[in-house]
């Protein structure tokens, strides 16, 4: 069976270059219909750029978030940030700021609610009536005394400082609540920002002296955008270039250039087409599929052309060097296109759907690749003028010393890389799991030093929000659970971590204040069920449109929110400081019948593990699918299983060298094992293919297969590591500290492969095939 096998495959070889090039008028017509087909499905691809495209539907931390929204409303925001040169928010040139940003900013489109020193409810006694009014009087701002009764009155109040002004009063904020349509959100989200960034910079022309900052969910959305299409615009010209170079200089031949171009071009746009057929949407975290397609296809043709060019360096005609390329490399072009496909297709086990869909575009490029290099590609040489190379370059030196060093020092290069490949390895529970949202974006882009800023001088990035049930509809008034939510709030203003808790309970304590003719002494929570339901009924009648108490209190007032911002904290730290609110919680708070909590912080904190141990399957599968395949191929257990060491070792090096250097991982490097296993796979294939064809066809002894094996594959080698880790590293030119950070790791694994192939397997080869 298995000879029977060998023979198909052999016979398949041989024949498949005549056909080819016989065929290439047609193979070329077929290749430009097939490609055009395919890539018409471009029309049908979205760009997706909430957040929240990081979590699947059913994820429970997102339903949690969601359940919350549907009681009380959507939280997506922008926070204008007031920033004073003098230092002082509450001078009369920023309350002049502030109030006029107030009344502009309820132009903004899809805005719901607008908040901030400026139009803050302030109460207080008028004789057995409460008074409710701007905390600021437009009238009075040229009045020193009014003005410093405004900043203490602020400063005084548990809902306004940490919040909307700083504790030290230098900075203040006006936050704008939007209400979101469910479609077209990219294009809302654009037009919101463009309003909001258009009024910040009125504010600063018409108000010398005042610098505006802006930040908010809003604005992650739209700069997750901005940062895609800047990346984009990027990473194409530069990879494309880079390549280029890096074929002309390894093959001196223009023509192998252009030959290649064109099958990364059409790689590129079936990859695409293709996922707009099957509704694929583009991301972020999408955005680099071209860029990887590009590399993956750069890599099979570098294989095809070397050996084509090393065949009319020995001799033979262009049209016989191209058959002959094709031969030898058929059978392992394809396997390394298969196990690239097939590792990129096991990052759908990652419960980040961006990641899916990234793996999904890259195996419809990889599958698009092999095809057209093995066929496209080679018609198209025979058709282009190409001199085989001087006689000059007809040996290679440099692999040649490699090769007998490796031969000569094979036991000390076997027992050295091991023991190298266990220190290392010892360093990967350095690693620590960390995604905070804000800090997806490098610290050159205006959006992340403005959220730096906020939580150096405001209030924070870190917000938890919690449900807190009563016992029934009312529960709200009871004074007992009124008292639980009051030591829930004291417990979390006593946590290093916190700037500020929103709590409903600090309304009811103003409100009782002033029915008692604002005494400080009755700075506390009603007495009765019934006294706390009519202060919050009279409290409510005197609120203005669109500064309710909707978003606080349930419908039923069965239910309130209570909201926490911390300063930034990581994955770890939101987690340790929510299980210590738990915990706090269960054992205090016996008239709180049920608490839900949510937030985007809760929610990428705990996305990191549930994708770790996800993920951890799709390893697996991705390292035994590859094995089994190997294993097949090769027909050999030893030789397929052999293959497998410089494949895991590279990953393993590669996530212990990040643990020494960085030591911290995210959502985007816990899929790069999988995916790189199928990659560095490539560069194992092609050189155990020519080891093998030495010792079956040649009769060659182990030590001298590895010569030819090094001496045929060793320049195709070097180039396709070089084209591979600079193809990632330019993903480092991104915005986006995820697409930035697993182009890093994975050309790291790419480079430490190339050393585990050349170094490794040889002795390895040597040691086990006798």
């Amino acid at each position: 069976m298995a000879k029977d096998y060998r023979f198909f495959i052999r016979h398949i070889e041989a024949r498949f270059g005549e056909w080819v090039i016989t065929a290439r008028w047609p193979v070329i017509v077929l290749t430009l219909i097939l490609v055009a087909a395919a890539s018409t499905g471009g029309q049908f691809l979205t760009f997706e750029t909430n957040y929240r495209i990081f979590f699947n539907q059913d994820n429970p931390q997102l339903l949690a978030l969601e359940a919350l929204e549907n009681t009380y409303g959507k939280n997506d925001n922008i926070l204008f940030m007031i920033v004073p040169d003098d230092g002082d928010a509450t001078s009369e040139q920023a309350l002049k700021s502030a109030i006029w940003l107030t009344e502009r900013a309820w132009q903004t489109p899809y805005s719901t609610r607008v908040d901030s020193i400026a139009n803050f409810q302030h109460t207080t006694a008028d004789g057995d009536d409460l008074s409710v009014r701007n905390l600021v009087d437009p009238t009075k701002l040229g009045d020193a005394e009014e003005r410093a009764r405004v900043r203490a009155t602020a400063l005084a109040d548990q809902q306004l400082a940490g919040k909307l002004l700083a504790h030290d009063g230098a900075v203040s904020a006006v936050n704008v609540t939007i209400q979101l349509p469910d479609e077209d959100q990219a294009l809302k989200t654009a037009e919101i920002s463009a309003f909001a960034y258009g009024l910040a910079a009125e504010a600063e022309q018409r108000f010398p002296g005042i610098d505006l900052r802006v930040v908010g969910t809003v604005i992650i959305n739209y700069v997750f955008t901005e940062t895609s299409v800047a990346a984009t615009k990027t990473f194409l010209p530069v990879s494309l270039v880079v390549m280029a170079l890096i074929l002309f200089v390894l093959t001196r031949r223009f023509a192998g250039v252009v030959a290649t171009g064109l099958v990364v071009v059409f790689s590129m746009l079936a990859a695409l087409g293709l996922g707009g057929w099957v509704g694929l949407p583009f991301s972020p975290s999408t955005v680099t599929v071209p860029t990887i397609v590009l590399i993956v296809a750069v890599a099979n043709c570098v294989h095809l052309l070397v050996t084509m060019l090393q065949r009319m360096q020995a001799g033979d005609s262009k049209r016989m060097a191209i058959i002959e390329s094709l031969r030898v490399n058929l059978y392992s072009v394809f396997l390394s296109s298969v196990t690239t496909g097939f590792g990129f297709l096991t990052m759908n086990f990652s419960e980040v759907p961006p990641y899916r869909h990234l793996g999904n575009f890259v195996a419809f490029g990889s599958g698009a690749a092999f095809l057209l290099s093995v066929t496209f590609l080679p018609a198209v040489l025979s058709l282009l003028p190409i001199r085989a190379p001087t006689a000059s370059r007809q040996n290679d030196p440099v692999m040649a010393v490699i090769a007998e060093f490796v031969v000569r020092r094979r036991t000390v290069l076997l027992w050295g890389s091991m023991a190298v490949v266990l220190a290392v390895a010892a360093a990967i529970p350095r690693n620590e799991l960390n995604d905070v949202l804000l800090h997806f974006f490098d610290e050159s882009v205006a959006f992340r030093q403005d959220t730096d800023f906020l939580d150096e001088h405001l209030s924070g990035n870190t917000v938890f929000e919690y449900s807190l049930v009563s016992s029934g509809p009312g529960g709200v008034a009871d004074p007992d659970f009124l008292e639980d939510v009051s030591a829930f709030a004291d417990w979390y203003r006593g946590q290093p971590e916190t700037r500020h808790v929103l709590a409903i309970s600090d309304t009811f304590r103003q409100l009782n204040q002033n029915m008692n003719g604002d005494d400080p002494a009755a700075y506390r929570l009603p007495e009765t069920r019934d006294l706390a339901s009519q202060y919050l009924l009279l409290y409510e009648l005197s609120l203005p449109f669109g500064l309710d108490l909707n978003n606080r209190i349930n419908v039923s007032k069965s239910a309130t929110r209570m909201t926490v911002t911390t300063k930034t904290l990581s994955s770890r730290e939101t987690l340790e400081l929510h299980t210590r609110a738990r915990k706090w919680l269960d054992n205090h708070v016996p008239h709180i019948t049920r608490v839900d909590s949510a937030s985007a912080a809760l929610m990428f904190a705990q996305l990191g593990q549930r994708n770790i141990r996800a993920m951890i399957l799709g390893t697996t599968i991705a390292f035994l699918g590859i094995s089994l395949l190997l294993i097949v191929a090769f027909g050999s257990l030893r030789t397929g299983l052999l293959s497998l060491v410089p494949n895991f070792v590279p990953a393993v090096m590669g996530f212990g060298i990040w643990g020494l250097a960085v030591g911290e991982v995210g959502i985007s490097l816990s899929v790069v094992m999988a995916m790189t296993i199928g990659i560095v796979v490539d560069d194992t294939v092609h050189f155990l293919s020519k080891y093998r064809r030495a010792r079956s066809e040649h009769g060659a002894a182990p030590d001298d297969a590895v010569r030819y094996a090094m001496q045929t594959m060793g320049r195709a080698i070097f180039t396709t590591t070089a084209i591979l880790a600079s193809g990632f590293l330019i993903l480092c030119l991104s915005d986006f500290l995820l697409t930035q950070n697993m182009g890093l790791l994975t050309a790291l694994i790419i480079a430490v492969a190339l050393i585990a192939d050349l170094l490794l397997l040889p002795p390895l080869l040597m040691a086990v095939d006798r």
